[in-house]
């Protein structure tokens, strides 16, 4: 079986038959299937299992990527027995280098082993070294040229190794032009920059230009998936990352806050609806519905192309220019929308004033919250709060409350 189904069984068997069948496999293929169980499943796996055991037939086979995620997960007690435990000194010093970036960062991310040759060697000398360097490296995607400070100045693949008389110098046949990225980038700009330039590994530098590490496609797929997942909590008003399995306090802690916002955001909606219900037509009544549905609705498009917009850093121009743009999609938006609602109100044989002040304030409220659904995450982005939080209940809640005033308020004015 692959790994990765491997990884699904023992995922869904109790933790002693988990355990059982870890034992079962070979040192290979066990550290490949920790590596591939969920972070939660895994927790649970590795409290089962002595620190020596995971240090000498799980550790001592991943890649230090993997193994200092899996590390960082165990209390830190563990975590000493389980470094100490290592037998090959350098993996374990690899594995202590990762542990000190932050997780969300290209340092957290990269792994320590790669093929690097010097810049003035021959290809001769370079495929020697290269024997030597790929006996522990599972793929080699790339071959790095440092000098002989370490820094890294160009690339090469093995193509042109193959293809090139053994007396070449490596730098004749290198490419200068690199694209890398330092330690301390946030993995979402790692991802976005192997999204724009479709690499498949991407080189780690400090800030002296040093080869730290590289980092992979699989490393950055889980990045993408874990930040959409993180994205569409947020969207729905979830305020930390959950999942199914937590206990019922954790998930009431990160529900709660937003549905208290919800709350507070009707509790006002019904306040409005005070203010005016003593003046107001009574038939206004049975469009409420209407009108906070279609303003939800255009507040949460307009947010979540913008949120989109900056997470893949695709946003130009100004605030200014963008409110505008958006004011103009709510116009025709609000006039096509309010044409069809005057038209079927006509035909249900409503008044002529009645119906266009209905379609009047549809119109409106399209236009205002198609405004506010996109100044709203520009503004969170400005002062450096996720704009994933202005989508979903924050929008909703804010438009029904605007929504209803400005329903209200031209229906009174208009009929009364």
């Amino acid at each position: 079986m692959h790994v990765a189904d491997i990884a699904e069984v023992i995922s869904n068997v109790p933790e002693e038959y988990a355990v059982a069948l870890i034992r079962l496999l070979s040192e290979d293929v066990r550290s490949d299937v920790v590596a591939e169980i969920g972070p939660e499943e895994r927790g649970k796996l590795l409290e089962l299992l002595p620190a020596v055991e995971i240090a000498e037939s799980v550790v001592n086979k991943m890649d230090s990527d993997d193994a200092a995620d899996l590390i960082a997960e165990l209390p830190l007690e563990k975590q000493s027995n389980v470094i100490k435990a290592i037998k090959n000194t350098e993996h374990a010093q690899d594995i202590l280098d990762l542990l000190t970036y932050d997780e969300d960062s290209a340092g957290g991310l990269m792994a320590k082993e790669l093929v690097k040759v010097k810049d003035h060697w021959n290809v001769s000398e370079c495929v020697v070294e290269l024997r030597k360097q790929a006996e522990e490296i599972e793929e080699v995607h790339t071959v790095y040229v440092v000098d002989e400070y370490e820094k890294l100045i160009g690339i090469t693949s093995l193509k042109k190794l193959i293809l090139s008389s053994p007396q070449t110098m490596i730098r004749d046949i290198s490419k200068t032009d690199i694209i890398s990225v330092k330690s301390d980038v946030d993995r979402k700009e790692v991802s976005r920059i192997m999204d724009k330039y479709d690499l498949v590994v991407l080189p780690v530098i400090n800030e002296i230009n040093q080869l730290l590490g590289r980092i992979t496609i699989d490393d950055v797929v889980d990045v993408i998936v874990e930040e959409a997942e993180k994205d569409y909590q947020m969207l729905s008003g979830i305020s930390e990352d959950v999942e199914s399995s937590d206990t019922v306090w954790q998930l009431t802690r990160a529900r709660f806050p937003w549905l208290l916002v919800g709350m507070i955001g009707g509790i006002l909606g019904a306040k409005v609806i005070g203010i005016f219900d003593q003046d107001a037509n009574p038939a206004l009544m049975a469009f409420i519905p209407l009108i906070v549905a279609m303003g939800g609705n255009v507040g949460i498009q307009s947010s979540a192309i913008v949120v989109q917009g900056i997470a893949n850093q695709t946003l130009s121009g100004s605030i200014a220019a963008k409110l505008m743009k958006e004011f103009g999609v709510g116009i025709v938006n609000g006039l096509l929308c309010g044409v069809i609602l005057l038209t079927v109100n006509l035909a249900m044989d409503l008044s002529l004033d009645f119906s266009l002040a209905i379609s009047i304030s549809l119109v409106c409220v399209i236009i205002f919250a198609a405004i506010f659904g996109t100044w709203i995450p520009l503004a969170f982005h400005k002062i450096k709060i996720d704009p994933a939080l202005a989508t979903g209940p924050f929008i909703t809640t804010a438009n029904d409350i605007f929504g209803l005033f400005i329903y209200f308020y031209i229906c009174k004015e208009l009929v009364g």
